[in-house]
Protein backbone atom coordinates (compact mmCIF):
# COMPACT_ATOMS: atom_id res chain seq x y z
CA UNK A 1 0.00 0.00 0.00
CA UNK A 2 1.17 3.51 -0.97
CA UNK A 3 1.48 6.18 1.55
CA UNK A 4 -1.72 7.57 -0.89
CA UNK A 5 -3.56 4.82 -1.10
CA UNK A 6 -3.32 4.72 2.68
CA UNK A 7 -4.52 8.14 2.88
CA UNK A 8 -7.29 7.80 0.89
CA UNK A 9 -8.38 4.40 2.96
CA UNK A 10 -8.12 6.39 6.07
CA UNK A 11 -10.33 9.14 5.10
CA UNK A 12 -12.53 6.75 2.98
CA UNK A 13 -12.83 5.33 6.69
CA UNK A 14 -13.04 8.60 8.09
CA UNK A 15 -15.88 9.85 6.27
CA UNK A 16 -18.01 6.42 6.93
CA UNK A 17 -17.41 6.68 10.26
CA UNK A 18 -18.82 10.34 10.28
CA UNK A 19 -21.78 9.72 8.67
CA UNK A 20 -23.74 8.93 11.65
CA UNK A 21 -23.28 12.55 12.63
CA UNK A 22 -25.31 15.45 13.11
CA UNK A 23 -22.38 17.42 11.75
CA UNK A 24 -22.07 15.43 8.45
CA UNK A 25 -25.70 16.11 8.07
CA UNK A 26 -25.34 19.32 8.38
CA UNK A 27 -22.92 19.91 5.81
CA UNK A 28 -25.08 17.99 3.61
CA UNK A 29 -28.05 20.17 4.14
CA UNK A 30 -25.90 23.17 3.46
CA UNK A 31 -23.83 22.27 0.63
CA UNK A 32 -26.59 20.01 -1.48
CA UNK A 33 -29.89 21.68 -1.81
CA UNK A 34 -32.09 19.18 -2.43
CA UNK A 35 -30.46 16.16 -1.31
CA UNK A 36 -32.26 16.27 2.12
CA UNK A 37 -35.35 18.58 2.44
CA UNK A 38 -34.89 19.24 5.71
CA UNK A 39 -33.69 18.53 9.27
CA UNK A 40 -35.52 15.88 10.74
CA UNK A 41 -34.71 14.49 14.50
CA UNK A 42 -36.85 11.40 12.96
CA UNK A 43 -33.81 10.27 10.68
CA UNK A 44 -32.52 6.97 11.59
CA UNK A 45 -29.04 5.63 11.05
CA UNK A 46 -29.22 3.51 8.04
CA UNK A 47 -31.06 6.87 6.58
CA UNK A 48 -28.21 8.51 7.54
CA UNK A 49 -26.14 6.58 6.11
CA UNK A 50 -28.05 5.95 2.71
CA UNK A 51 -28.24 9.81 2.20
CA UNK A 52 -24.22 9.95 2.57
CA UNK A 53 -23.59 7.02 1.07
CA UNK A 54 -25.78 7.91 -1.95
CA UNK A 55 -25.03 11.74 -2.48
CA UNK A 56 -20.62 10.90 -2.53
CA UNK A 57 -21.55 8.20 -4.74
CA UNK A 58 -22.85 11.00 -6.85
CA UNK A 59 -20.44 12.96 -6.20
CA UNK A 60 -16.75 10.54 -5.97
CA UNK A 61 -14.77 13.86 -6.79
CA UNK A 62 -15.36 15.26 -3.05
CA UNK A 63 -13.42 12.69 -2.06
CA UNK A 64 -10.72 13.49 -4.34
CA UNK A 65 -10.78 16.97 -3.12
CA UNK A 66 -10.90 15.93 0.46
CA UNK A 67 -7.67 13.70 0.45
CA UNK A 68 -5.99 16.39 -1.74
CA UNK A 69 -7.19 18.73 0.59
CA UNK A 70 -6.09 16.38 3.70
CA UNK A 71 -2.78 15.88 2.15
CA UNK A 72 -1.74 19.43 1.75
CA UNK A 73 -2.60 20.34 5.45
CA UNK A 74 -0.68 17.62 6.83
CA UNK A 75 2.03 18.64 4.80
CA UNK A 76 2.07 22.41 5.82
CA UNK A 77 1.59 20.89 9.14
CA UNK A 78 4.93 18.96 8.88
CA UNK A 79 6.59 21.47 7.65
CA UNK A 80 5.84 23.66 10.46
CA UNK A 81 6.84 21.31 13.23
CA UNK A 82 10.02 20.33 11.44
CA UNK A 83 10.61 24.11 11.11
CA UNK A 84 10.62 25.01 14.53
CA UNK A 85 12.63 21.43 15.70
CA UNK A 86 15.12 23.19 13.49
CA UNK A 87 15.34 25.85 15.52
CA UNK A 88 14.65 24.71 18.69
CA UNK A 89 17.63 21.91 18.25
CA UNK A 90 19.78 24.11 15.47
CA UNK A 91 23.17 22.95 17.71
CA UNK A 92 22.63 19.12 18.18
CA UNK A 93 21.57 19.28 14.58
CA UNK A 94 24.19 21.24 13.08
CA UNK A 95 27.02 21.69 15.38
CA UNK A 96 27.16 18.64 17.70
CA UNK A 97 30.67 17.41 18.50
CA UNK A 98 29.27 13.73 18.33
CA UNK A 99 28.60 13.81 14.63
CA UNK A 100 31.27 13.61 11.35
CA UNK A 101 31.37 16.30 9.55
CA UNK A 102 32.82 16.52 5.52
CA UNK A 103 33.24 19.28 3.41
CA UNK A 104 34.61 22.80 4.69
CA UNK A 105 34.45 22.79 9.02
CA UNK A 106 33.78 26.74 8.34
CA UNK A 107 31.54 26.37 5.36
CA UNK A 108 28.45 29.03 5.13
CA UNK A 109 25.89 26.45 4.40
CA UNK A 110 25.68 23.00 6.52
CA UNK A 111 23.64 20.35 4.87
CA UNK A 112 22.58 17.27 7.55
CA UNK A 113 21.82 13.86 6.03
CA UNK A 114 20.48 10.86 8.45
CA UNK A 115 20.98 7.65 7.19
CA UNK A 116 21.03 4.22 7.39
CA UNK A 117 23.43 2.14 5.87
CA UNK A 118 21.04 -0.78 4.57
CA UNK A 119 19.01 1.82 3.42
CA UNK A 120 18.78 1.07 -0.43
CA UNK A 121 17.62 5.14 -1.37
CA UNK A 122 20.31 6.33 0.86
CA UNK A 123 23.07 3.71 -1.10
CA UNK A 124 21.73 5.41 -4.26
CA UNK A 125 22.42 9.01 -2.98
CA UNK A 126 25.46 8.80 -1.72
CA UNK A 127 27.68 9.42 -4.57
CA UNK A 128 25.28 12.61 -4.91
CA UNK A 129 26.73 13.61 -1.54
CA UNK A 130 29.78 12.82 -2.26
CA UNK A 131 29.72 15.19 -5.47
CA UNK A 132 28.37 17.94 -3.95
CA UNK A 133 31.00 18.29 -1.16
CA UNK A 134 33.53 18.04 -3.91
CA UNK A 135 32.36 20.82 -5.95
CA UNK A 136 31.28 22.91 -3.36
CA UNK A 137 33.81 24.00 -1.39
CA UNK A 138 31.74 26.47 1.22
CA UNK A 139 29.50 23.57 1.56
CA UNK A 140 30.06 21.69 5.31
CA UNK A 141 28.33 18.14 5.62
CA UNK A 142 26.62 16.47 8.68
CA UNK A 143 26.28 12.58 8.86
CA UNK A 144 23.35 11.25 11.46
CA UNK A 145 23.48 7.94 11.45
CA UNK A 146 20.32 6.69 11.85
CA UNK A 147 19.98 2.84 12.04
CA UNK A 148 16.36 1.91 11.80
CA UNK A 149 16.90 -1.34 9.84
CA UNK A 150 17.75 -3.30 12.77
CA UNK A 151 21.28 -4.62 14.78
CA UNK A 152 23.14 -5.06 12.03
CA UNK A 153 22.61 -1.58 10.87
CA UNK A 154 24.01 -0.90 14.38
CA UNK A 155 27.00 -2.14 14.24
CA UNK A 156 27.60 -0.55 10.84
CA UNK A 157 26.59 2.99 12.23
CA UNK A 158 28.99 2.11 15.49
CA UNK A 159 31.49 0.82 12.92
CA UNK A 160 31.43 4.09 11.29
CA UNK A 161 31.42 6.28 14.08
CA UNK A 162 34.17 4.48 16.37
CA UNK A 163 36.33 5.19 12.54
CA UNK A 164 36.09 8.61 13.26
CA UNK A 165 38.20 8.14 16.48
CA UNK A 166 41.29 7.43 13.84
CA UNK A 167 40.31 9.51 11.54
CA UNK A 168 38.76 7.37 9.12
CA UNK A 169 35.04 8.35 9.07
CA UNK A 170 34.69 9.53 5.62
CA UNK A 171 36.21 6.39 3.60
CA UNK A 172 34.52 3.51 6.25
CA UNK A 173 31.13 5.75 5.31
CA UNK A 174 31.66 5.37 1.68
CA UNK A 175 32.94 1.39 1.61
CA UNK A 176 29.84 0.54 4.23
CA UNK A 177 27.93 1.88 0.87
CA UNK A 178 29.98 0.50 -2.03
CA UNK A 179 31.67 -2.57 -0.82
CA UNK A 180 29.71 -6.06 -1.56
CA UNK A 181 27.15 -7.29 1.21
CA UNK A 182 25.13 -5.96 3.93
CA UNK A 183 26.27 -3.70 6.41
CA UNK A 184 26.93 -5.15 9.69
CA UNK A 185 29.58 -6.08 11.79
CA UNK A 186 31.61 -8.39 9.95
CA UNK A 187 32.06 -5.96 6.30
CA UNK A 188 32.63 -3.38 9.25
CA UNK A 189 35.97 -5.56 10.24
CA UNK A 190 36.53 -6.58 6.44
CA UNK A 191 36.34 -2.53 5.90
CA UNK A 192 38.56 -1.54 8.71
CA UNK A 193 41.62 -3.98 7.82
CA UNK A 194 41.14 -2.55 4.17
CA UNK A 195 41.65 1.07 5.06
CA UNK A 196 44.54 0.34 7.93
CA UNK A 197 42.46 0.65 10.88
CA UNK A 198 44.02 -0.19 14.33
CA UNK A 199 40.46 -3.17 14.21
CA UNK A 200 40.48 -4.38 18.32
CA UNK A 201 41.16 -0.65 19.04
CA UNK A 202 37.74 -0.17 16.44
CA UNK A 203 35.75 -2.86 18.03
CA UNK A 204 36.53 -1.52 21.68
CA UNK A 205 35.11 1.85 20.54
CA UNK A 206 32.28 0.70 19.06
CA UNK A 207 30.63 0.08 22.64
CA UNK A 208 32.08 3.33 23.47
CA UNK A 209 29.35 5.32 25.34
CA UNK A 210 30.57 8.66 23.25
CA UNK A 211 29.12 6.51 20.29
CA UNK A 212 25.95 5.68 21.73
CA UNK A 213 25.42 8.98 22.75
CA UNK A 214 25.92 9.90 19.17
CA UNK A 215 23.27 7.00 17.94
CA UNK A 216 20.67 8.28 20.82
CA UNK A 217 21.20 11.91 19.63
CA UNK A 218 20.59 11.04 16.31
CA UNK A 219 17.55 9.21 16.75
CA UNK A 220 16.06 11.72 19.36
CA UNK A 221 16.16 14.40 16.80
CA UNK A 222 15.04 12.20 13.95
CA UNK A 223 11.50 11.52 16.10
CA UNK A 224 11.19 15.32 16.84
CA UNK A 225 11.33 15.78 13.15
CA UNK A 226 8.67 13.05 12.76
CA UNK A 227 11.29 11.24 10.44
CA UNK A 228 9.67 8.47 8.91
CA UNK A 229 12.48 6.90 6.79
CA UNK A 230 15.74 7.55 5.32
CA UNK A 231 17.11 9.21 3.73
CA UNK A 232 15.82 13.15 5.12
CA UNK A 233 18.41 15.78 4.06
CA UNK A 234 18.47 19.73 5.87
CA UNK A 235 20.16 22.60 4.10
CA UNK A 236 19.24 24.95 6.48
CA UNK A 237 15.94 24.53 7.54
CA UNK A 238 14.72 23.48 4.26
CA UNK A 239 14.10 19.27 3.50
CA UNK A 240 14.63 17.05 1.14
CA UNK A 241 12.90 13.88 1.78
CA UNK A 242 14.05 10.29 0.46
CA UNK A 243 16.45 10.25 -2.42
CA UNK A 244 15.02 11.75 -5.68
CA UNK A 245 16.31 11.39 -8.76
CA UNK A 246 17.37 14.68 -9.26
CA UNK A 247 18.84 14.54 -5.46
CA UNK A 248 21.88 16.62 -6.56
CA UNK A 249 19.91 19.10 -8.32
CA UNK A 250 17.78 19.60 -5.94
CA UNK A 251 20.71 19.77 -3.01
CA UNK A 252 22.87 22.60 -5.13
CA UNK A 253 19.78 24.57 -5.65
CA UNK A 254 18.70 24.76 -1.56
CA UNK A 255 22.07 25.48 -0.93
CA UNK A 256 21.86 28.61 -3.34
CA UNK A 257 18.87 29.62 -1.56
CA UNK A 258 20.20 28.90 2.12
CA UNK A 259 22.99 30.76 0.99
CA UNK A 260 21.33 33.55 -0.37
CA UNK A 261 18.41 34.26 1.52
CA UNK A 262 19.54 32.43 4.88
CA UNK A 263 17.23 30.16 7.36
CA UNK A 264 14.10 31.08 8.19
CA UNK A 265 14.87 29.95 11.67
CA UNK A 266 18.18 29.08 13.43
CA UNK A 267 20.53 26.82 11.87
Amino acid sequence: MTPKTGLATALVAAVVAAIVSAATILVIWRTAPGVVDAPSASLQENEVVDIVRNYLTENPEILVEMTTELDKRQQQEQAALQEKVISDSADALFRSPLAFAAGNPNGDVTVVEFFDYNCGYCKRAMPDVVKLIDNDGQVRFVFKELPIFGEESEDAAKGALAANKQGKYFEMHQKLFTAPGKANKDKVLRVANEIGLDVPQLEKDMESEEVQQALDEARELAQKLGLQGTPLYLIGDRTIPGAPEDLYDQLVENVAEVRKNGCKATC
